[in-house]
């Protein structure tokens, strides 16, 4: 049974009301499947959060803010940092407009070596990830691959584990290639309107593709590192499964998770691309990620302000009973009110 969710609230007693609410039931989940987590389940005093993110080595994790109008220059984004326990211990770790930063809309994360890469507006960022400190500041979409009639907006990064990043761009409809150890060349693997608004990227576990994700039509494309786009799921003529798309990943059985932004859906694909909903209702699941040692998903609620952990249905527990993340105590920001519109395009 998939679980309802009460709408965001932003007053602050129905923040202290609901961390206290939510950790009792979250935790209480936990303890009767005889596992308590190491560390808090839910994040909040976040500003619209768009991306969350695990460090694969140190095992800390990080998540993005936008902090205001979704495309303007204001330079108040921020990126807040948790220890590996999920301990917030930066809230404003890097923060626009402080030490020299410049951090306007901070939407995509990705994280190679020492480096945190940010996908902010028009560019890229590189931060250190232990000082904060601005490391490179790469001009991606029409500023770097010239394209005429085309503007940008990167919304998502994914490392391919070896030596590329890669970038979405809804707005300039291409995804682009980052040659990382060759001075971060930039090139663009591809630019095609059958991309539909790219949003959420993750590279396939076999690591000879992408799969991404659509914000303006809800398809999901693979895109093979030659270019080449093969549709894998869209909506229907006279149905439409999916709304906005926002974020994929895999576990580590192979697995596909897909966040739809304005249904308020986290669906799971199996490796045979049977679908399922593992929870909805939820309050704008942006660009969700899984940490696959500790086999927990990581939503970020864009306008909850808020981001959640929680645990994730292991394969070999699923023949008899199929769980989902309520059942793990998956319960979002409370809600109050009409939902909001989502971003602008």
């Amino acid at each position: 049974m998939r679980q309802r969710f009460h709408r965001p609230t932003s007053s602050r007693q129905g923040t202290s009301r609901r961390r206290l609410v939510l950790c009792a039931v979250t935790l209480a989940a936990w303890l009767c499947f005889g596992a308590v987590p190491a560390f808090p389940l839910q994040i909040l005093e976040l500003n619209g959060p768009y991306s969350f993110v695990v460090d694969p080595v140190t095992k800390e994790y990080f998540i993005s803010s936008i902090n205001g109008d979704e495309s303007a220059r204001d330079n108040n984004g921020f990126i807040t940092k948790l220890d590996e326990s999920g301990k917030v211990v930066g809230l404003k770790f890097i923060e626009g407009g402080r030490d020299g930063v410049i951090l306007h809309a901070p939407r995509g994360l990705a994280i190679v070596g020492q480096t945190l890469y940010v996908a902010d507006l028009d560019q890229v960022r590189g931060f250190d990830k232990s000082t904060g400190k601005l490391l490179l500041t790469l001009p991606l979409g029409s500023g770097a691959i010239p394209q005429a009639g085309y503007s940008s907006q990167l919304m998502d990064i994914a490392y391919d584990g070896k030596s590329l990043l890669y970038v979405s761009d809804r707005t300039g409809q291409a995804i682009f290639r980052i040659d990382v150890p060759h001075d971060h060349q930039i090139s663009t693997l591809v630019r095609d309107p059958q991309l539909s608004g790219p949003a959420g990227l993750a590279v396939h576990p076999k690591g000879d593709r992408l799969i991404v994700v659509s914000w303006d039509k809800g398809n999901i494309v693979e895109v093979r590192l030659d270019g080449t786009l093969t549709e894998l799921m869209s909506n229907g003529f006279f149905s439409a499964r999916f709304g906005n798309l926002s974020g994929v990943d895999f576990d580590r059985w192979g697995n596909m998770y897909v966040s739809d932004f304005t249904r308020g859906k986290i669906w799971r694909m199996a490796p045979d691309r049977k679908l399922q909903v593992i929870a909805e209702y939820l309050p704008s699941p942006a660009d969700i990620a899984i940490d696959r040692t500790n086999h927990v998903i990581l939503v970020p609620y864009h306008y909850g302000d808020a981001a959640e952990v929680n645990g994730l249905e292991s394969p070999v527990k699923s023949a008899d009973k199929r769980r989902t993340l309520a059942d793990y105590g998956f319960s979002g920001p409370p809600k109050e009110g009409p939902p909001k519109e989502a971003p602008p395009k």
